[in-house]
């Protein structure tokens, strides 16, 4: 196997398999919410994520376990 043949598996991965959404996209779709779909998932992925995300912060900080006081950590 030469190098030049792992760069050309690596340009077809990319170009013909994992770009098929975007190609997907690139097409003239009138519908501007399917366009967007891509964008939309990701949002609501991410929001949801970090809602789960601040109410684990909320339930740890309700518990009482954090050390809060100045000599917490000893380089203080």
């Amino acid at each position: 196997m030469e190098f030049k043949d792992l760069f050309e598996a690596i340009e077809f991965l990319f170009v013909e398999i994992l770009f098929i959404p975007f190609d997907f996209i690139r097409l003239d779709i009138s519908n501007w919410f399917i366009q967007n779909g891509i964008n939309f998932s990701l949002m609501i992925v991410i929001s949801a994520a970090l809602v789960y995300w601040t109410l684990e912060l909320i339930k740890y900080d309700k518990k009482g376990d954090e050390k809060k006081d100045v000599t917490a950590h000893s380089f203080l």
